[in-house]
């Protein structure tokens, strides 16, 4: 199904980390990485909306940790992360895609940064919470 639904030179405009280069075969790999690590991976769609060649789509992806991802071993937790996608298609295939997701929520639910406690008053900023991500996923991943 995946073939046909990408177009042979689909791009990826917001690739994510671990590798994945921004074309179709990019895509695909994160499909089946995403599969393997969660192997029970849906989605959940709130709201999606068309304007001309492009799809927008709210919603919130839910799984459990049942493969290594990041090279974080299985830990059997149930995450839940939200993301918002636009498509592009054009001929019935999708040609590109613009997307972002709450990678911070996801590291948070798999234990490789804490939980932000709004109540404490040693909060971290978010650029600091990010500079944080961005290092562990690098170290994770390699890159």
């Amino acid at each position: 199904m995946f073939e046909e639904l990408f177009a042979a030179d689909f791009v990826d405009h917001t690739p994510q980390p671990g590798g994945f280069t921004p074309d179709r075969d990019g895509a695909r790999n994160l499909y089946r990485a995403l599969r393997a690590a969660f192997p029970d991976f849906h989605a959940e769609i709130h709201w999606q909306i068309s304007d001309g060649d492009r799809v927008t789509t709210y919603k919130t992806y839910h799984g459990t940790h049942d493969g290594t991802f990041w090279g974080l071993a299985p830990t059997g937790r149930k995450i839940h992360f939200e993301t918002v996608d636009v498509m592009r298609v054009r001929n019935g295939k999708i040609t590109d895609h613009w997307g972002v997701a709450n990678l911070l929520s996801l590291a948070q639910q798999l234990g490789l940064m804490p939980a932000l406690d709004p109540g404490k008053s040693d909060r971290i900023s978010g650029a600091q919470a990010r500079s944080k991500l961005i290092g562990k996923v690098a170290v994770v991943t390699g890159a």
